[in-house]
């Protein structure tokens, strides 16, 4: 009996790690196509918080994206304020029918489909990340808005166990030509 008048409260605090539905977002009439705002070259800045709110890290990254028979190569180098380290992250995107996307890179694990909603494309993926010194399998939610035509922000969630256990958060602007 006091299992059940317990439920209601358990669901409550599990729902608060859902983070947003998948159809949480405003259709502003400004459709993120990533196939044209991921061509060129791109300037990104961006945080990764732990799931207290705590900034772990800020970096920048350098972004060039080229885009071939539906087919989308991104090349992005990393550099982090803190420590000075440096990374290469080369994506696969693939554009699929009714706004769907399928991408991947050196550090996902299988296949990160993308999907669009609204204005904005949310991807799901698993990826091994390092903390502390070992290598950890978390899933991504990432949510990529448009903010006009040459600027985009972009929210991920890091899970673990379903839990949330970090945020990157990423502004991302082209560059003028």
């Amino acid at each position: 009996m006091k299992f059940l008048l317990i439920l209601p409260f358990i669901g409550l605090f599990l729902g608060g790690y859902a983070g947003p539905a998948i159809t949480a977002s405003s259709a502003s009439g400004n459709t993120l196509q990533l196939e044209k705002f991921f061509s060129g070259e791109i300037d990104a800045w961006g945080i990764i918080q732990d799931r207290g709110g705590n900034v772990l890290s800020k970096f920048h990254v350098d972004i060039v994206g080229t885009w071939q028979d539906g087919t989308g190569t991104l090349d992005e180098h990393f550099e982090y304020y803190e420590s000075e380290k440096k990374q290469r992250r080369v994506r696969k995107i693939r554009k699929l029918e009714n706004g769907n996307y399928v991408g991947s890179a050196n550090d996902i694990l299988g296949e990160a489909v993308g999907k669009t909603v609204g204005d904005a494309v949310f991807w799901t993926y698993k990826m091994m990340i390092p903390y502390k010194g070992k290598d950890f399998k978390v899933k991504f939610d990432d949510w990529i808005w448009p903010l006009g035509a040459d600027a985009v922000m972009n929210r991920s969630e890091i899970k673990k166990f379903g839990f949330k256990v970090g945020e990157v958060t990423i502004f991302m602007k082209k560059r003028e030509s």
